[in-house]
């Protein structure tokens, strides 16, 4: 779906929220280090979910160290590594594993591949490699075609494009097969699903989300499979304290007719 996109409406209802990190709760950054997600934020998540019975998870790129380290102090239900780990609303870890020998292997392969490509950074999530450009743009060329030699070199991997990144990864694994394994469990069971990203990453989320009836919402500029948009970082901000501010307005007028009726009786 290409421009113009309208922002979405703010959501009331049983819903089960799903938010991309990187770009669309966070500002992209030079390394992924200097991110952050602002505290009101982090706030508003944990009222939204609290206001949703819990549903309400993090889909991320990023390993689940990392998610909960930027959502402190919260804890929420997250896939990390575009669903090579995720954890349930339960606690439960869910881990999709490369064999130990293969990520020996691609690690000292990629190693060595990168070696001339001043800038560039390998980043080894254990189940997944992410080839890192931000600081290098000139190298994206070299950098998606070594991923591709990657993927026809060792066996079971797949290419994944992303801002200023591409990753290697088990093949199937994507944002939105932990999406659709979320949907399947409590407390997003039955729920319409929502969900907000950026990136290249995120579209096989908003596929899923998509032919459940959801909401998808895309985040920035550029072609989309997401049926609404939101032009930055601070939309998102903003569309969350309305999600999060309209549930308490509800909840007050519910205990404002509540009383008046106890008056009344």
């Amino acid at each position: 779906m290409t421009d113009p996109l309208t922002a979405p409406p703010v959501l009331r209802g049983n819903y089960a929220f799903f938010f991309d990190l990187d770009g669309t709760l966070a500002e992209l950054k030079p390394h992924p280090d200097q991110v952050s997600i602002p505290e009101p934020t982090r706030a508003a998540l944990h009222q939204l979910a609290q206001q949703q019975s819990g549903a309400l998870a993090l889909i991320s790129g990023r390993s689940m160290a990392e998610l909960d380290a930027l959502a402190a102090p919260y804890r929420f239900p997250q896939a990390g590594v575009h669903g090579a780990e995720r954890r349930d609303i339960k606690g439960q870890d869910h881990i999709v594993t490369l064999p130990e020998t293969l990520a020996g292997a691609l690690h000292l392969w990629l190693v060595d591949s990168m070696s001339g490509l001043t800038g560039c950074e390998l980043e080894n999530k254990g189940m997944a490699f992410a080839l890192h450009y931000r600081q290098a743009p000139q190298h994206q060329q070299a950098i998606e075609q070594l991923a591709e030699q990657a993927v026809a070199r060792f066996d079971g991997l797949a290419v994944q494009p992303g801002k200023c990144v591409v990753e290697i990864k088990p093949a199937g694994i994507h944002k939105g097969a932990a999406i659709a394994a979320f949907l399947q469990e409590e407390p997003f069971r039955g729920r319409i699903p929502v969900f907000i990203g950026d990136d290249l990453t995120d579209e096989a989320g908003f596929e899923v989300v998509n032919k459940a009836g959801g909401v998808s919402v895309k985040v920035g500029p550029g072609e989309t499979l997401a049926h609404w948009r939101l032009a930055r970082v601070a939309d998102t901000h903003s569309w969350l304290q309305q999600l999060v501010q309209q549930d308490k307005t509800a909840l007050t007028d519910r205990r404002d007719g509540y009383e008046s009726l106890s008056r009344s009786i």
